[in-house]
């Protein structure tokens, strides 16, 4: 799984992040004027729905009715090729790069003057309608959202800085809903400030933010781990940090928008319906909000956001790699589980599935890995696990389900584990909420059940159906002088022929 360390440098802004996918093709400019409420999000639907993810594209949107702020889209999490070129790596290189900076992070580096800090607005000046905000599921969120920034709060206990992604509905001139729950990071945050007796939490809101530093805030990195010096080992470059005007948190000093502001600790406001990750709207409730009393910004700011809703998606794809590079460090790294090759989360389940490939060497041992890979995350661990053995590519859904098909009993291989914690976004998860006495929301923790499919071979088997390696290669050799057009060898048949190279009849797992 792991390739030789790289010594590339990711990009260290946005603008210099758009300069490099354009480089490699990887972003489309947009000159004709589009409508935000209703354009903006169906034209990046039709790109990620309609564009194979091996072509998918950024998008940089021009001219924006009523705006003259341009605004990106699919920047950071367009594809993996594109993910891959936000931490400066090939898409191969990503769990790794993600292992290096997770096990040495690089502190941040504090400076004074700030590109983001350029233009400065203070108190009735704020007018956060003056920024292209995108309603990205027309007709049916409850308005504009913000998706694509850096969330920036302290540990008022530790000290220590959280910098994550929570989503931002615009309310007004100087207000915006913020999804926060109890166990996020910042909800630990927040309630630490309420249990200290203050009535306000200080927060920061960083929009068009360092490609390094958007894929740790979206990712689940652990408490207390700092995002900044993450992000930074990511980058292989210190990330630059300014203090905020007004609050005591450092932000990207190289960000394109900041919102300075407080977030009230027991007032709640109703938020939502938003179109989720998960392809489902969620449902309106009562959330956080946030008043912003200070906004910087560049002299030209470029707008960012994240496409969520109906997978594939950016959301999708930016969960996917960071939790496959969890996962993967977990059982490899901290827990030293042998055997295990490579996971992958499948983009269409919206983080729910993960398929990890490896090499049983013992009888339960793949049993083993999935109840491991089921837990270990713990809210975010996918409710769905499947195990194949290392002939199969994992990122080939025809390979999964024939190794499905072909190696799997029912009755011994499929493993359901009840009352297990799940994600509050799963639709298919009941969540309870009531009223105490005063009127405040009660929410039961939320629980489900997951399955888990060993497709991996546990008994003799009968050897696969295809001609010898040597033979297959010989044919393709002289496939030239048949006339035929030129032909690719897939991933997935390479795989098959390395793993069974030979004409013997038979193979029993624990002995190849």
């Amino acid at each position: 799984m792991l390739t030789e360390r790289v010594a590339t440098r990711a990009a260290l802004d946005l603008r210099e992040h758009l300069a490099n996918l354009e480089a490699h093709g990887k972003l489309r400019r947009v000159q004709k004027e589009v409508d935000k409420d209703w354009e903006i999000g169906c034209i990046a639907r039709w790109v990620f729905q309609a564009v194979p993810d091996e072509e998918r594209y950024a998008l940089l949107f021009e001219r924006i009715k009523g705006y003259d702020i341009p605004l990106t889209v699919g920047a950071f999490g367009g594809s993996r090729a594109i993910y891959a070129l936000a931490m400066g790596c090939q898409p191969e290189e990503i769990y790794q790069r993600w292992i290096e900076a997770l096990t040495a992070p690089l502190p941040p580096e504090e400076v004074r003057d700030a590109p983001v800090q350029e233009v400065r607005f203070h108190g009735d000046a704020v007018d956060l309608y003056r920024l292209p905000v995108p309603v990205w599921t027309p007709g049916k969120d409850a308005g504009p959202y913000f998706t694509s920034h850096a969330v920036v709060t302290r540990d008022p206990d530790t000290g220590i800085v959280n910098v994550g992604n929570y989503r931002l509905q615009l309310r007004g001139r100087n207000e915006v809903g913020i999804q926060i729950f109890p166990n996020q990071h910042i909800g630990l945050h927040l309630q630490r400030y309420r249990a200290r007796g203050y009535r306000t939490m200080p927060i920061a809101i960083a929009i068009g933010i360092p490609p390094t530093l958007g894929l740790c805030a979206t990712a689940k990195i652990p408490y207390g781990v700092d995002e900044y010096a993450v992000a930074g080992a990511m980058a292989r470059a210190p990330l630059q940090v300014t203090r905020a005007l007004t609050v005591d948190l450092p932000v990207p000093a190289r960000a394109e928008i900041v919102l300075e502001g407080e977030v009230p600790v027991d007032e709640l406001v109703l938020e939502g319906p938003f179109g989720e990750y998960v392809g489902y709207m969620g449902l309106p409730g009562p959330k956080h909000h946030v008043y912003v009393h200070t906004l910087t910004c560049r002299a030209r700011p470029i707008f960012q956001s994240y496409i969520s809703q109906l997978p594939p998606s950016e959301s999708c794809v930016l969960q996917q790699q960071a939790s496959g590079a969890m996962l993967y460090k977990h059982l490899v790294h901290d827990l030293r589980v042998p055997g295990v090759r490579d996971v992958h989360w499948t983009e269409a389940s919206s983080r729910t599935h993960t398929i990890i490939q490896m090499k049983p060497l013992y009888p339960g041992h793949a049993r083993k890995v999935m109840m491991l890979a089921a837990s270990i995350l713990d809210g975010i661990s996918p409710k769905w696990v499947t195990v194949v053995d290392e002939d199969i590519d994992i990122r080939d859904p025809f390979m999964v389900e024939w190794a499905i098909a072909s190696r799997v009993d029912p009755a011994t291989d499929v493993v359901i584990l009840n009352d297990m914690e799940m994600t509050v976004l799963d639709p298919a998860t009941t969540l309870r909420v009531n009223e105490d006495k005063t009127g405040a929301p009660l929410t039961e923790r939320v629980t489900g059940a997951k399955l888990l499919i060993d497709a991996t071979i546990k008994r003799t088997y009968p050897n696969i159906s295809l001609p010898p390696k040597d033979l297959m290669y010989r044919a393709l050799e002289r496939w030239e002088e048949t006339g035929l057009p030129p032909i690719t060898v897939p991933e997935r048949t390479r795989k098959l022929l390395d793993a069974h190279p030979g004409n013997e009849l038979y193979y029993e797992p624990f002995r190849r």
